[in-house]
């Protein structure tokens, strides 16, 4: 089962393989260190919050450094819309993509 992650419309922008998070398309853009959310190169950007990544405003872990890259395992398809969610964050998966 794929664990897909959502922005705050509903979209599946994401899913997670291992400790790594993926764009929809299969590239890798992200690590997961416990609940904290990094960029491939390591640098902080948010907490990962049941299906989506956000800013609790915990302050910044700082730079856990670049793992190499896990390669890309493909896409795992796209489950749809699921619908608009707000957990009362603000989302902040694109700043992966930056």
């Amino acid at each position: 089962m794929t664990d897909y992650i959502y922005n705050s419309h509903g979209s599946a922008v994401g899913f997670i393989r291992g400790k790594y998070i993926h764009d929809i398309s299969g590239n890798a853009i992200g690590q997961i260190n416990g609940s904290h959310v990094h960029k491939l190169a390591g640098s902080y950007v948010g907490e990962l919050h049941k299906d989506m990544v956000v800013n609790k405003h915990l302050g910044n872990y700082g730079n856990i450094g670049n793992p190499g890259n896990p390669g890309n395992p493909s896409s795992p398809g796209n489950p749809g819309n699921r619908g608009s969610v707000n957990y009362g964050y603000p989302d902040v998966f694109d700043e992966l993509l930056k």
